[in-house]
């Protein structure tokens, strides 16, 4: 899940009035927009942070703080899966009784439409679909009218996968695999979102201004999945200066935890908000992309030489301290996170510079233009102005290319879009596997549209291994934790992307809010539905 978002561009507006019931409004503020406000097209932080709550799928995650955040629960299924010895088999019983948020009744037939529309919309994740569910990639290439691998009677969905999968389960509570009424149009519905199932709804969406979550009244309360306490109207601040702003003078009262408080107003913050406001460890890489398949990074020797280069710690000021410098792609937390020497240098030290110059020079690539694309929130242009600088440094004549934060990830996962060679990029984990993570290094995620390779590796013993691995899910995971973080040792030292940290993000409301009653859940951030007044 990336923590930015893509095509609905907000704008900063003055918080409206409240809503004119007994029920509470809390002014949640983010710095960028959910790149869709679609269930079937949403992949950023912003928006799953909205659909979890929205639109439930057969399984979710619990309503908790820290590890208990990542036990999965049934949402609209009765109970977990029954799964062949094989592990190929599911079989998922449905609650009798459920309602949409329009008050539609919920069906079972639903889960194979709304899995088919988030393939036929091009959803950035869908191989998670099409590289497993039987029939699945027939119906994305056009050659079957439906998915043959999923099948309902009654209540009951059996799903057939054509290997096994260990992380499928979670695959069944991602947001886009959360119910929509069967013959929801088959179209981008951003501006005015299909009903789903869950305590909230999505209503009142301003294209560019604004959106709320509010109380789904045809919610019925399942175990695990609380009913909410209060309103949500979602404001989009023009940068994250103002967005900070506004919760420290409580004009505003939550700062999405998917932005982070600008270093030049932290000391402020921490010092007149100090019982509203902590940090909290995130599942998470950043890192910058190098596209594997164009000059200069199809040679590894300018791969290496940027890792090599860069100064992490340099980074992490830049982010107000609130990196922990790293060189693996699986962050510490995620099974196969490894504490091997890093083949390009330690990230806790100074970097290797000179070297890293010699490297270009060798590969003969001093003067070679490179596009460097990067977003307009703070502070990471300010990742791309330095990671820029290091470039030239290295003798590569570089060009920034800065673009809105609501653009960027459409814009650079677009096969269309000319040099996109280089550039910020970001993963928060969407489940608790590394398969996730290592999704974005399988040559089959690449495709046209939302496609988040964006290195376009193209590995013939990464994508093997995935899936290999990928088999091993629950209690086996651990089994083999030694294999893939020698995966993670293979691909650091293929120098596929310079990953430079794991980031903590703040915790931040204002006066109002109940602040010891927030929960932070390791997936989706701050839970909504935990928010409440004093």
């Amino acid at each position: 899940m990336i923590a930015a978002g893509l095509l609905l561009a907000f704008s900063a507006v003055a918080f409206g009035k409240a809503h004119t019931s007994a029920t509470p409004t809390i002014n949640y503020v983010e710095g960028t927009a959910p790149d869709y406000l679609d269930p079937q097209l949403g992949y950023t932080t912003q928006a799953w942070e909205v659909h979890w709550l929205t639109n439930i799928g057969l399984y979710t995650y619990a309503h908790a703080n820290g590890q208990a955040g990542t036990k999965l629960i049934p949402g609209i299924a009765k109970a977990q899966p029954h799964v062949s010895a094989d592990g190929k088999t599911y079989t998922v019983q449905v609650r009798s009784g459920l309602k949409y948020s329009d008050g539609t009744p919920v069906k079972a037939e639903d889960f194979a439409y709304s899995i088919e529309r988030a393939i036929k919309l091009g959803w950035g994740g869908k191989s998670f679909y099409t590289g497993y569910i039987v029939g699945a990639d027939a119906f994305d290439k056009g050659k079957a009218k439906s998915i043959s691998g999923i099948k309902t009677s009654g209540s009951t969905i059996t799903i057939k996968l054509t290997t096994a999968y260990g992380a499928f389960e979670n695959v069944l509570a991602l947001p886009p695999s959360g119910f929509v009424p069967s013959g929801t149009a088959m179209k981008n519905l951003s501006s005015s979102p299909p009903p789903g199932f869950g305590p909230y709804k999505i209503d009142k969406v301003v294209p560019n201004k604004s959106f709320s979550v509010d109380l789904n009244p045809n919610y019925t309360p399942i175990a695990g999945v609380p009913k909410g306490k209060a309103n949500i109207s979602v404001k989009i601040a023009a940068t994250t200066q103002t967005e900070a702003e506004s919760v420290l003078n409580n004009s505003a009262d939550v700062f999405d935890w998917g932005d982070q408080v600008p270093p030049s107003l932290l000391s402020q913050v921490k010092a007149k908000a100090a019982s509203r406001y902590k940090l909290e460890p995130t599942i998470s890489t950043f890192y910058f992309f190098m596209n594997t398949q164009t000059k200069p990074f199809n040679n590894q020797l300018a791969r290496e030489a940027v890792n090599y280069a860069i100064d992490r710690r340099a980074i992490s000021r830049l982010n107000g301290g609130n990196f922990i410098p790293t060189c693996w792609f699986l962050p510490d937390g995620m099974v196969g996170h490894t504490n091997a020497k890093c083949p390009y240098g330690d990230p806790n030290k100074a970097p290797q510079l000179a070297k890293a110059k010699a490297l270009v020079k060798q590969a003969g690539l001093v003067g070679t233009p490179v596009t460097v694309w990067g977003q307009d929130r703070s502070p990471r242009k300010e990742f791309v102005d330095y990671y820029a600088g290091v470039l030239k440094s290295l003798g590569f004549k570089v060009t920034e290319k800065i673009i809105s934060s609501a653009q960027y990830w459409a814009t650079i996962g677009n096969a269309k879009t000319p040099n996109v060679q280089t550039g910020f990029a970001d993963w928060n984990q969407d489940f608790p596997h590394p398969a996730d993570f290592y999704f974005l290094a399988e040559s089959k995620s690449i495709q046209p549209l939302n496609n988040e390779n964006f290195s376009m590796i193209k590995d013939s013993y990464i994508d093997k291994t995935v899936a290999r691995l990928g088999k091993y899910g629950g209690s086996k995971l651990s089994s083999v934790a030694g294999s893939w973080a020698k995966l993670e040792q293979y691909t650091a030292k293929k120098a596929y992307y310079a990953n430079y940290g794991q980031q903590e993000v703040p915790l931040f409301t204002s006066s109002k809010i109940d602040f010891g009653k927030v929960i932070f859940t390791p997936v989706y951030g701050t839970d909504w539905s935990s928010l409440s007044v004093k």
